[in-house]
Parts: C-alpha cells; sequence; structure tokens
C-alpha cells in the first residue's frame, strides 16, 4: 500500500472515530441535541466553525471516495507476474517467463507432447503451476509426473530464485500410435 493511501486511510479512520463519537455520545444523551443544533445553527449562519466544518465534511467525502472507487491493491501486477524488491530496486518476473522455463524443463521429458502452462499467484503471493500434457502410451505416469514436479521446481528455484507452491499436471490423453493398432 502506498504512503499516500495509509495516511488517507489512517486520516479517514480517525474522522470516523471522531464522528461515531459524537453520534454516540448524542444517543447516550451525554451531548445535549440542543447543544448540537445550536452548533449547527452557528455553523449554518456563517461562523468559522462552519468552514471548518465544512472543511472536515469534504475531507471525509474525498476520503470515502477514494477508498470506495480507487483499489490501490497490485492486482494489476499480479497479473503480470512476481514483483520482487530488493535494496536496489524492483524486478517484474512476468508469467510468461516462468511459463517459458517450465515448457523448457517439460520438452527435456521424451514421452511427453502436447505441453500447455498456465501460472498463478494466489492472495498470498504463493505461485502455482498449472500443466496439460498428453503422454506416451508406454509412459509410467506417476514417476513422470513425480519426477516433472520436482524439476519444475529446482528449475524455476534455480532461474528465479522462487518458491512454487504447487505444480499441478494434469495428464489430458495418452497419445496411442495408429499404425500399430491398423496392424493388430
Amino acid at each position: 500500500m502506498k504512503k499516500l493511501d495509509k495516511l488517507i486511510l489512517a486520516l479517514f479512520s480517525v474522522l470516523m472515530f471522531l464522528q461515531s463519537i459524537l453520534v454516540i455520545c448524542i444517543i447516550a444523551g451525554w451531548i445535549r441535541t440542543e447543544t448540537v443544533f445550536t452548533f449547527v445553527n452557528m455553523a449554518i449562519n456563517g461562523e468559522t466553525t462552519s468552514k471548518i466544518i465544512l472543511g472536515i465534511e469534504i475531507v471525509i467525502l474525498l476520503c470515502a471516495i477514494k477508498c470506495i472507487f480507487f483499489d490501490s491493491s497490485n492486482e494489476n501486477k499480479k497479473a503480470q507476474g512476481v514483483l520482487m524488491q530488493n535494496d536496489n530496486g524492483k524486478l517484474l518476473i512476468s508469467k510468461t517467463t516462468i511459463e517459458n522455463i517450465v515448457s523448457g524443463v517439460v520438452a527435456g521429458f521424451d514421452s511427453v507432447k502436447n505441453v500447455s502452462v498456465s501460472t498463478e499467484l494466489d492472495h498470498l503471493n504463493n505461485l502455482i503451476v498449472n500443466v496439460n500434457l498428453v503422454v506416451n502410451k508406454t509412459v509410467i505416469i506417476k514417476e513422470l509426473t513425480l519426477n516433472m514436479q520436482n524439476k519444475i521446481k529446482e528449475a524455476i528455484k534455480k532461474t528465479s530464485d522462487l518458491e512454487v507452491k504447487e505444480v499441478n499436471v494434469k495428464i489430458k490423453d495418452i497419445e496411442t500410435d495408429i499404425n500399430n493398432t491398423n496392424k493388430e
């Protein structure tokens, strides 16, 4: 969250707190309504307090508009990739880059065909990799996927220093050799 957003949120919180205390005191009877009406009447008649009240209410209104309509989260950055920061600056590793790393690792497996890769970032910025593929009929799926998951995690850690929370592998189909089935 940006410093300006933090300041606005803190200011808005303090003003809403004070306004809530005032309303509670009026409802509980600790402040007489005649006093409030007298104060409001003075404000309406153009005294200095009206300018102060107007200023406070404008600030509250602007803070509320900012909080309601303008999102300061990093959702757009999450859609682009993983943002890392250190003392020297920022580094954005795009999702496409991560997906290319995964595709390169998967291409090293001979028994794999038709690979598609997607990546996700959860709300805690954890990386989740999804791999969809078609395999040869001779492959042992459990060994292949375990080996593939480990190699994908290692490659991403080595190239980008990112920890991968999950590598989900979906076997879409098993490729059968059409020529062999016709000969039998």
